[in-house]
Formats: C-alpha cells, structure tokens, sequence
C-alpha cells in the first residue's frame, strides 16, 4: 500500500488542530512475514491520554505493541510519533513489560537509572537527574533499598520510573498491574493515571481486565479475531469512557457511566 494513500488524521481539542502523541494507519502484522495476524488496525492517543486495548488471549495485542514500538515491521501501514513516521524505527517510545525487572543486585536508585547510563551518562548526573522523581513516583526513602527489600507495589512504581527515564512521552504498557494484589492494583492504577496527565505522557496499555481497561481508560480498543484459526484479528472498535475529571476509580466504577462503558466493551468481544 503506498505511503500516498495515509493522511495524518488531526485531533481537535477546544477547537484546536492538534497531531496525535502515537498514531497506528491501517497496521496488518505478521509472526512469520506471510500470515496475516491482525489486519487494518487503527490507533490514536493523545498526549496525556491513557488508552487500552482488550482483547482474548493469542489475538495480536502485544504484537501490536511491539509494531508501535518499532521492534517488528508491519506487513502495511505506519506508526507516527506526533505526526513523524517512525515505523519499524526502535527507541522512539518506552515500553514497560508485564514483570518490573528490576536487577536484584542494584539498589533502586541505580534501578531506575539503567535507561540513562546505558546512554552515556555518568552515575553521579543519573543519579542528580532521578532523585527528585523519587517522590513524585511514590518512592520516597528508598534509593539505598535493595529489590527485595520492596512492596509489589514499590517494585511496579519503580519500573515505572525507569521507564519514565528512557526520555520519551509515549509509553507501550504490557499489563502492568497483573501481578498485583486488588487493594495494590487499584491504587497504582490511579496513581499511574493521574500522574500520566500530570507529566504529559500518552500511554496505551493492554489488559485482559475489562474492569480496569473501563476504570482507567478514555478509551478503549477491543480486539477480535483468532489468528491460530485463521481469523487474523481486527479493531471491532472502540468504547469512550466518560467520567469526571478527578473522579477515583472506586467513585467511577460505582457510576451508570461506567457500567454502560463495561457493557459496551463485552458486547465487542462477545461479537
């Protein structure tokens, strides 16, 4: 398919033309290079914006991931960030898999420092550049901590903090509360939104939890399909959740707005 054919598709916020943060035009993957595995998909996020995809196990969703963060080159379409093409092009995004992998022999601080030493810079300047996050991430007082020494919870915010490092402002997430406790996984979640909009990252996050794609999603994407079937997977579309700003999740999740946005995304997967 020619480049020729794709039109960055301007988002209006208060009347005014904006470039998406992240932006999938008519992606179809392949695991081999010949089979089709998820066919004409088509993402936007906006800076700031959490989304989420759903969608049953084996149906494309992480392959989707690694398209957008440039690790496999899609069989058609492109991936822009802020309205460049970067398609099949790594480092453009950070990515945050679905187990923190922190290094058990390095203290938290030099944790979260990896994506900035791993660059070049010297430990004394990552260290000088990440110690203030600290606090903002939820990780006050523990620099000096080993891994072990952490919460489930602790551990999640510190990878999110180095992933937060890696320099960019769009973030892919793997499921990243799914080995969380409820009471932590709610918590986190919450915290991770607002702090999202607060810093201007644009975030897209699968999730297998219709719950918390609906709790913390402005929108959410709903995948079908059975690609080990033959079906290759398709966007059968997509549910835009409406709350009021500052809301907590436990006050959303006991509103019509969210049952109807629940509602809307298991009638797509039921499809």
């Amino acid at each position: 398919m020619s480049s020729a054919a794709f039109e960055n598709a301007p988002v209006f916020a208060d009347g005014v033309m904006t470039v998406p943060a992240l932006e999938a035009q008519h992606l179809s993957l392949s695991w081999d290079g010949s089979h089709v595995v998820v066919a004409d998909a088509n993402i936007t996020v906006g800076t700031g914006e959490t989304v989420c995809m759903v969608g049953r196990s084996g149906c494309g969703k992480t392959t989707i991931l690694h398209a957008l963060a440039g690790l496999t080159q899609p069989m058609e379409g492109r991936v822009l960030l802020h309205g460049k093409d970067v398609t099949g092009t790594p480092g453009h995004v950070s990515y945050m898999f679905q187990k923190d992998l922190l290094i058990p022999s390095k203290r938290v601080l030099d944790n979260v420092c990896l994506p900035l030493t791993l660059k070049g810079m010297s430990k004394a300047v990552a260290h000088k550049q990440a110690r203030p996050l600290l606090g903002r991430f939820g990780l006050a007082d523990t620099e000096d901590k080993w891994p072990s020494e952490l919460s489930g919870g602790m551990r999640q915010r510190a990878a999110f903090l180095r992933t937060y490092l890696m320099g960019n402002d769009v973030m892919l997430l793997d499921e990243p509360f799914s080995a969380l406790d409820a009471i932590t996984r709610k918590d986190l979640r919450e915290w991770f939104v607002s702090a999202s909009r607060e810093l201007g990252v644009a975030s897209l996050m699968i999730t297998h939890d219709v719950d918390e794609a609906v709790a913390v999603a402005s929108k959410v994407y709903v995948l079908g399909g059975n690609p080990s079937a033959g079906k290759p997977s398709h966007i059968v579309g997509e549910v835009l959740v409406q709350r009021e700003t500052g809301s907590s999740d436990v006050d959303f999740e006991l509103t019509s707005a969210f049952l109807e946005a629940k509602r809307a995304v298991l009638a797509l997967l039921n499809r």
